[in-house]
């Protein structure tokens, strides 16, 4: 097992450098990152100049990435072109908040989708499986946005009307630590609840689907005529293996969940990550931008690995090594 992480984690090495290179280059085409320097009148071409050639955007691309790629292991992620301040503080603040947002979901997503799905599949056709489907074709159908527009005005409109406060629809107070707090989940309700209905209705339509092609086997009907009861049929021999299913679409998925808090945390207004990649994009801030996307990329690569790794203990005929 140890080989086989270590060989993966060696693969992903050219799999960055190659996706980052790509990305540096497209964001650096985007536009100029003095633009706005260049409108203030504060601002004198010779400090311009002076910036220039300190970040070293009068070069070729293929030199400044190679810049770049020397700060990202020498200054944790280099500095920003608009602020001249570290940009890790900033990833450290806002990812944290993030992941608060984007865990709570998953694991709050995961839970109900696979309780629903196992439910849905031992009671086929039944009201509650059709009450869930419908259920489950609305979430795949709704945008991401729309959905968190939906939640933002339906509990203003509690506020303005009954004068009561449930949850917060935007501002989450970032001058503290990532903390648990009533404050702090008053702040990411919607937020969550927004992340958790879209993944819910990917996660029970998949393990609705993994469920009853397993139930349907030889090995199954071999168990239940051996005697054994219902409840030790599904969880011993048909849980675990529709499982498999199930960690492949959520380890893709969670670049999917990853990119819906953009929109999510821009609707919101939430101090997170993706808001912060929507301010450093509008602003062309080309290492900082840079900083998300490796940030990003590094969390997909290892929510494959662990997805990879947790295949070998779900199916024991697999092996690593």
């Amino acid at each position: 097992m140890l080989t086989y992480i270590t060989r993966r984690i060696l693969y992903s090495i050219p799999v960055l450098v190659i996706s980052s290179f790509l990305s540096f280059m497209f964001v650096s085409l985007a536009g100029d990152p003095t633009a706005n320097l260049r409108q203030n009148p504060r601002v004198s071409q010779l400090t311009l100049h002076h910036l220039q050639h300190q970040y070293h955007l009068d070069t070729s691309i293929p030199v400044r990435y190679w810049y770049w790629l020397q700060d990202v292991f020498t200054h944790k992620l280099g500095v920003s072109l608009i602020t001249l301040q570290p940009v890790w503080p900033d990833i450290q603040r806002t990812l944290g908040h993030t992941a608060q947002v984007v865990i709570t979901a998953e694991i709050i997503a995961l839970i109900l989708g696979v309780a629903v799905g196992i439910y849905s599949a031992v009671r086929q056709y039944s009201v509650f499986d059709y009450t869930f489907t419908t259920v489950s074709f609305v979430g795949f159908a709704m945008p991401t946005f729309w959905l968190a527009l939906l939640l933002q005005i339906l509990f203003v409109d509690i506020y303005l009307k009954w004068n009561v406060r449930i949850f917060y629809t935007s501002q989450l107070n970032s001058s503290g630590s990532a903390t648990w707090s009533l404050d702090r989940l008053q702040h990411i309700a919607l937020p969550v609840a927004t992340l958790t209905i879209i993944s819910f209705a990917l996660y029970s339509r998949y393990m609705r689907a993994s469920m009853l092609d397993v139930i349907n086997t030889d090995y199954v009907r071999t168990a239940r005529a051996k005697g054994l009861s219902q409840r030790k049929v599904i969880m011993r021999h048909v849980f675990r293996n529709a499982l498999i299913p199930l960690v492949t679409i959520t380890a893709l998925n969670f670049g999917a969940v990853l990119s819906g808090a953009i929109v999510t945390e821009t609707v919101f207004s939430l101090d997170g990550i993706g808001f912060y990649f929507v301010n450093k994009l509008q602003q062309l801030d080309v290492y900082a931008i840079m900083a998300y996307l490796m940030v990003t990329s590094v969390i997909i690569i290892i929510a494959n690995l662990v997805a990879d790794v947790l295949y070998g203990y779900l199916d024991p005929r697999i092996r690593y090594d």
